[in-house]
């Protein structure tokens, strides 16, 4: 994987020089294209099947929506790269993976940052975030199209041991992607933070590689991670987003109408998953409760105050947009 200054070097020179990208060198206006969508996602998670019953049919006619699940198509963290240099037309991308190429997205890494996932769809419509986008975009050459609400992040063990404060998390192996910011996130959490990459993380908790995981509750059920943990802690540490992230210079060949389209199509895929996964979010603590795993509510101010601290003290917190705190503090 390229390092963030080879990265943006290789990225500005193709933004730059009009890099050639996978549309059979023809207006996408006159011929249809194939949008090859990348990710680490498996294809029952709701942001998969809402791309695919609402995105994908509202763009027939002039795009064929294309999806490549479980990291087949391109690793986990290379798909803005792919994207960058013409080799892929559609990812979902994490803050965490934009913060590696601009820092100032390290904002969104952050803990107890996002109420909820209303909140975090207001924020990402309003003009506080129109400086980050155009950023991506320069330097990238990826347009965020839309905020996908993933949900709040639980902590999932496999020991038995309760989880009251962060202090009872040190030397406990949590799996993270691997980013800088993600890391960080799991230290400040109390935990010794491990990379292993999305596909990975089953194989890794059963065979004690790691002693837990953190994701939203409907990703835990749809990969089975319950299948191989004894417990559920909820601290609902992180309102986590994704965005659809689609190649700047391919959006650019679509007609004004055709953009327009597909923009509608993204932010009602979007809708369409952020329902469905709020209300699967409500009814899985039952689902857990009866396969076996203990779920229970920690000390969470303990939590938000340790996360919230260290992430003020760190170097991330210099390279936040100034006064954008407040800004975000102020949507409602």
């Amino acid at each position: 994987m390229l390092n963030r200054r080879t990265f943006l070097k290789v990225t500005a020179t193709a933004v730059g020089a009009g890099a050639v990208v996978s549309v059979s060198g023809e207006s996408a206006k006159a011929q249809g294209v194939t949008l090859r969508m990348s990710s680490p996602i498996t294809p029952t998670d709701q942001r998969s099947i809402a791309l695919e019953e609402v995105f994908a049919p509202a763009i027939k006619g002039f795009a064929t929506y294309q999806p490549h699940y479980n990291g087949t198509l391109f690793k986990q963290g290379t798909e803005l790269e792919a994207i960058a240099r013409g080799n892929l037309e559609m990812s979902i991308a994490s803050a965490q993976e934009l913060a590696q190429l601009i820092p100032g997205w390290s904002i969104f890494t952050a803990g107890y940052l996002l109420r909820d996932a209303d909140h975090q769809k207001k924020v990402f419509q309003s003009n506080i975030m129109d400086d980050l986008k155009k950023q991506t975009e320069d330097k990238l050459g990826v347009k965020l199209l839309t905020v996908m609400y993933l949900g709040r992040r639980q902590i999932n063990l496999r020991g038995d041991k309760e989880i009251k404060t962060p202090a009872d998390m040190a030397g406990v192996k949590l799996r993270m992607p691997n980013s800088e910011a993600w890391l960080f996130l799991g230290t400040a959490l109390g935990a010794n933070p491990v990379p292993v990459a999305f596909p990975e993380v089953y194989t890794a908790l059963q065979t004690g590689a790691i002693d837990g995981q953190d994701n939203p509750l409907p990703t835990n059920r749809d990969s089975k991670f319950f299948e191989v943990t004894k417990q559920i802690v909820l601290t609902s540490h992180l309102v986590d987003q994704n965005y659809i992230a689609f190649s700047k210079k391919v959006w650019d060949k679509f007609t004004k109408e055709q953009q327009a389209t597909l923009q509608k199509a993204a932010d009602d895929a979007a809708e369409v998953a952020r329902q469905r996964q709020l209300k699967l979010e409500d009814e899985l603590v039952a689902f857990f409760k009866e396969k076996g795993l203990k779920v229970y509510t920690p000390d969470v101010e303990a939590f938000r105050k340790k996360v919230q601290a260290d992430y003020l003290a760190s170097k991330f917190a210099k390279d936040w947009p100034a006064g954008m705190i407040e800004k975000i503090n102020a949507v409602r």
